[in-house]
């Protein structure tokens, strides 16, 4: 009986057979098993889009896939497809040193069973098993090492992220964006939330042109200090209109009374200070107070221009 090969090409011998070159074949066979565990390949797959098969030669060392690390080069004008013998199982460190912005694809050569493929901008290094789990349609399986979150085009998060003291941070000046899916809310779950740099003056806006509004949860107020809390601050609030808009406070509630200032508590020794600088009115302007529909309250401030020429 004469030998037989295994999918990586291995010969096996019959007993009896190969007088005289058995310590020939055994030393080949030895060398082909440390070219399959520690062999590197390098192989130009440079071209437009093709298929590059990877051979077994058996009982020889020159079948390209018989190594296990491989490097892919080659400058590719189109995506690349790189395929094994459907009964190798084997894992195999690939490398892909291609220049060109195309996808490289490593599979079996027959079969629809799972394929692994580098992204067309992913110049990285990949560990994937060649399962050998069915005898048509054969796995090809990454091996999750825990690399380079760039690697992956669609990252998903197994457990909860623990920034363990570090930031989240972005290079060149960029925004961090984060962008729930559709009516999706961003929830900060702590009773303080800062923003701004250290020392640095802060804005809340709007992104976009739409509404800024800031809402409670319940029937709470809201309630604006200055200070980390202790008042000791100035507070300015600004409502700056440019052009020809106008200012104001509305209400959007059915019967709702609006208060500017319900009630102001000042301390004893205190003074409190409602307008800190002259108004000046011009000819036909009027400095006005008002209340609601049912009362009979209206205030204000005019002036009129009396000629005694």
């Amino acid at each position: 009986m004469a030998s037989s090969y295994t999918p990586l090409g291995v010969e096996l011998m019959v007993t009896g057979e190969n007088a005289g070159t058995w310590g020939t074949k055994t030393n080949n066979n030895l060398s082909l098993f440390e070219q399959l565990t520690g062999g590197f390949k390098s192989l130009s797959i440079a071209g437009g889009a093709q298929t590059t098969a990877l051979t077994i030669a058996d009982g020889a060392l020159t079948g390209t896939a018989q190594f296990r690390m491989i490097e892919l080069t080659g400058s590719i004008s189109g995506n690349q497809i790189v395929t094994i013998p459907l009964d190798i199982e084997n894992f195999y460190i690939l490398k892909n040193s291609t220049s060109g912005a195309y996808t490289v694809q490593f599979k079996y050569v027959s079969g629809s069973g799972d394929t692994f493929t580098f992204a067309a901008t992913n110049k990285k290094t990949a560990i994937v098993f060649a399962t050998a789990n069915d005898g048509t349609n054969p796995d090809i399986t990454e091996v999750q090492t825990g690399g380079d979150v760039v690697d992956d085009t669609s990252p998903q998060l197994g457990g909860n992220l623990d920034v363990n003291g570090f930031d989240i941070v972005s290079t060149s000046n960029a925004d961090v964006d984060i962008v729930p899916n559709g009516t999706g809310d961003v929830v900060l779950s702590a009773d303080t939330v800062k923003v701004g740099d250290s020392g640095a003056a802060a804005i809340l806006t709007s992104n976009g042109a739409g509404t800024l509004t800031v809402t409670t949860g319940g029937a709470t107020d809201l309630i604006l200090n200055t200070n980390s809390g202790t008042n000791s601050a100035t507070f300015d609030l600004f409502i700056d209109v440019l052009g020809s808009g106008a200012s104001g406070v509305t209400t959007t509630g059915a019967d709702a009374t609006v208060y500017l200032a319900k009630t102001v508590n000042v301390p004893a020794d205190s003074t409190l200070v409602v307008v800190d600088s002259p108004i000046y009115l011009m000819e036909a302007d009027i400095l006005k107070g008002g209340a609601s529909a049912a009362s009979d309250l209206d205030l204000f401030v005019s002036y009129e221009v009396i000629d005694d020429a």
